[in-house]
């Protein structure tokens, strides 16, 4: 049987006001807060909550038969509770039906997994542990920001717990190969891979309203046909994208929600099931190992990552954002470590690409910047003024090495700590456990004995009188002899 798994991806950076340079040093928040509540709730009223509400009603509607997975980043989530708190509501509701499944991703859609490992391992476990928290569900299935993905991650992102990692179906990875089936990863076997399918995605995200397509207009019957027409043996199509294009990309006038919600009933026509990925992973036997030697994403024609470091001032702001990773890691200011994050969103280095052709009017959709290099200029002067706050803590005076040494010893310290608080809470339990037993063995007391009547006194005898002092009337005649 043939299966669907969608996959939904939800995500808004924190966008940076316009930051000058003499503002450097004086000035230490960075953010639009008007634009950030005006995105983030216009996009939430024409997209999240009416496209959530779809979603909802074909699970009802199917009773669970219809299922689908969603990730959305740790930033989108802090700004849905500020300004857009129902939908939050409405991703809990998708949760608890247990048909809608929760991926993990990098907290602040981040590049951290291109440059450091470790700040990419943080990550991921706050978004962890925020899903956790706020949604009551613990995500199983990996994604990276813009599902970027490489051989040399895969053991690491095993290693975090996750059974499954979705990614691009990329061209010139797979050449001959299809994308509708499930693979193994070439560096760690026990990870494995579901690809997008590239073509049947973008039939959706970008073609469904193009009145010039050939296939306008697309209707469900349709699409399900297409997918349920492929060679039998072909396992499952991956149809990754972002939410918005339900009522954001594609308007709510295009007929897209009627769409979306019109699909289950031609799939159980034609015989096509709906998977999450998860179950897709558990149900599924890869069929052959994939190796994937350079980084790809979902992004632009070449499907690599040359959308966000694809030129020098790219590179620059990278390389620059990056080299104060382990001092930030080593401070415990909050806000300083919230700002760190914020600004690792891959947007801002997205606003920044130089890129012509086809992709160049696409860039520009996404930026609040008139120039890349306004979107550079405003980005460095923010990042120029959090690096001043580092430095305040920790000096560019202290290298690296010895800051790998007090990482160390901070980490050893850390782990002592837990050992001991460990050691000291079974010594309590073993504590508890003599002190029941004791109670347990210690034998009930015996009643008290009635008191005996107490005998008589006895008269008291008079005192004895003392004796009197005598002379030894031996010693006195033998004085008198020797006279």
């Amino acid at each position: 049987m043939k299966a669907i798994c969608f996959y939904f991806q939800i995500h808004q950076p924190f966008r940076l006001k316009r930051y000058r340079f003499f503002n450097i040093g004086n000035d230490h928040y960075y953010y639009d807060d008007f634009a950030n509540d005006d995105i983030i709730t216009r996009i939430a009223h024409r997209s999240y909550i009416p496209a959530a509400e779809s979603l909802l009603r074909m699970i009802e509607d199917t009773k669970g038969a219809f299922r689908c997975a969603i990730s959305i980043s740790g930033v989108a989530l802090e700004q849905c509770e500020q300004y857009v708190p129902e939908f939050v509501d409405l991703l809990r509701k998708l949760a608890k039906t247990g048909r809608c499944e929760f991926l993990a991703e990098t907290y602040d859609h981040s590049l951290a997994s291109l440059s450091d490992p470790e700040e990419f391992r943080v990550q991921v476990d706050l978004h962890r542990e925020k899903i956790k928290s706020l949604l009551g569900v613990t995500p199983k299935v990996f994604r990276n920001t813009e599902l970027i993905y490489a051989d040399e991650l895969a053991p690491q992102i095993y290693a975090m717990g996750f059974k499954g990692c979705i990614t691009e179906g990329a061209k010139h990875i797979l050449g001959w190969k299809s994308p509708n089936y499930l693979y193994s990863a070439a560096s760690q076997p026990k990870l494995k891979l579901l690809l997008k399918n590239d073509k049947l995605s973008e039939d959706i995200t970008n073609r469904f309203s193009n009145t010039s397509w050939n296939e306008y207009p697309l209707t469900a019957d349709k699409y399900i046909g297409w997918i349920a027409d492929t060679p039998q043996e072909e396992q499952i199509f991956n149809l990754f994208m972002n939410l918005e294009t339900f009522g954001e990309f594609q308007q709510r006038e295009s007929g897209i929600f009627q769409f979306l919600e019109a699909l289950p009933r031609f799939a159980a026509e034609r015989g096509v099931e709906f998977l999450t990925p998860t179950e897709a992973v558990k149900l599924l036997k890869p069929v052959a190992e994939l190796s994937i030697v350079h980084p790809i994403s979902w992004a632009d024609e070449a499907r690599d990552t040359t959308a966000w470091l694809g030129n020098r001032l790219q590179n620059e702001a990278f390389a620059k954002l990056y080299s104060v990773a382990e001092r930030v890691r080593l401070c415990d200011n909050r806000m300083l470590k919230q700002d760190w994050g914020r600004l690792q969103a891959s947007d801002h280095l997205f606003y920044m690409s130089t890129k012509h052709f086809s992709d160049g009017a696409a860039h520009a959709n996404f930026s609040p910047y008139e120039t890349p290099y306004e979107a550079f200029t405003n980005y460095m002067n923010v990042l120029s003024d959090f690096i001043v706050r580092v430095e305040e803590q920790y000096p560019m005076s202290v290298d690296n090495e010895e800051l790998n040494g007090l990482l160390t010893t901070i980490r050893n310290q850390a782990a002592e700590i837990d050992t001991l608080k460990k050691e000291v809470s079974s010594y309590r339990t073993d504590l508890e456990h003599l002190d029941e037993e004791h109670l347990l063995r210690r034998p009930d007391p015996k009643p008290e004995k009635e008191a005996k009547p107490a005998k008589p006194a006895k008269a008291e005898k008079a005192p004895k009188a003392p004796r009197k002092a005598c002379v030894r009337k031996t010693t006195a005649k033998k004085s008198e002899t020797k006279e």
